[in-house]
């Protein structure tokens, strides 16, 4: 790769065509291919890029080359497969949440990076974000001490059908737990990094098939008594997120608010109470939200892929499906199961 980062894009439906204008916000990269899996979005791609080559074949795409990455954001079912034969051509990948619905998938994805050079970063975007990544470095630097306790709410509205109702069907969603908990799962596995790995997950809420549950809790449990609460409402209003973390030497709050989740305009706060203060300070975020972040992410994968690295491998990636399934399987049998990492 050199300065100039030419992207084909996996997909262009709602979160393809964010990802099309956050390329198109990052300097020196340039979309020069689109996958289109319907008429929709192919009409869609010819308005907005009327320039750049279109595809309703994946394969033809990855054939007629001309890019360096592929960004991926085809429903959840076909993570795996996408990003796999999008390595086997030579990309570089950034693959949307989940890297996929099994244990199994993600070592494909896994797989085939290694044995074709390539990079693989996923879009945990909240780990880049000014508010949910200001958590880590707080934590890193040893300003609130070994992380205990981590407490993540999730409240918003029921999830839209998806382009053909995927995101309501259990076989390409896979679960509302890969949809969108998989990011927090992520976030307090990062937050703990020091803890290592939980040894048991707990999962409650009510009855439901594979996943697919409105309100649903986890209780994750590291070897040295730390704890991470995980919950979920998909029967609210709006999209409110926050996070409680307490340390041996201090502690973090903080939450963010607005009418969807891909706001531009939202409320936010982020406190912290250092090593050694009796008081927290409220700490400014400048921008936070998904728009900016994704934007950011991307940034930060390309510059990385052309340094030979990925900012968040897929082997660290995988950690997070790994709870998702491990809390499906615990909320299913009522015990507590120890995940397969």
């Amino acid at each position: 790769m050199t300065d100039r980062t030419r992207v084909a894009l996996g997909g262009f439906g709602a979160w393809g065509q964010m990802h099309a204008r956050a390329v198109g916000a990052i300097e020196g990269a340039e979309v020069t291919a689109i996958f289109c899996h319907g008429e929709r979005s192919e009409k869609v791609a010819a308005e907005l890029f009327p320039d750049v080559p279109r595809f309703r074949d994946y394969g033809a795409m990855l054939a007629a080359g001309g890019f360096d990455v592929v960004s991926v954001t085809v429903p959840n079912h076909e993570h795996s497969r996408y990003a796999v034969e999008a390595l086997d051509a030579g990309a570089h990948v950034v693959l949307e949440k989940p890297m996929g619905l099994t244990i199994d998938q993600c070592d494909a994805v896994i797989a085939a990076a290694k044995r074709n050079g390539r990079q693989v970063t996923l879009d945990h975007e909240l780990r880049v974000s000014k508010q949910w990544g200001r958590v880590r470095d707080f934590v890193a630097a040893g300003e609130v001490g070994k992380v205990r306790y981590q407490n993540f709410t999730l409240f918003r509205y029921p999830f839209s059908q998806g382009s053909g109702g995927w995101r309501q069907d259990p076989a390409r969603v896979g679960s509302w737990l890969l949809e969108e908990m998989v990011h927090f799962y992520d976030l307090v596995l990062w937050y703990a990094r020091e803890n290592g790995l939980p040894a048991s997950v707990r999962g409650f809420g009510e009855p439901a098939a594979r996943g697919m549950v409105r309100n649903f809790g986890t209780l994750l449990e590291w070897q040295d008594g730390s704890t991470a609460f995980l919950t979920q409402t998909l029967q609210g209003f709006e999209h409110h997120t926050m996070l409680e973390l307490a340390g041996t030497e201090g502690a973090v709050r903080t939450w963010w608010s607005a009418a969807t989740a891909r706001e531009t305009v939202s409320a936010f706060e982020l406190k912290v109470r250092r090593r050694g203060q009796a008081a927290a300070e409220t700490v400014e975020v400048p921008r936070s939200g998904e728009v900016y972040e994704l934007e950011e992410n991307l940034r930060q994968a390309f510059a990385a892929f052309r340094e030979g690295r990925s900012p968040l491998p897929p082997e660290e990636a995988k950690a997070s499906v790994v709870l998702c399934l491990a809390a499906e399987e615990a909320h299913a049998t009522g015990r507590a199961v120890a995940p397969a990492f």
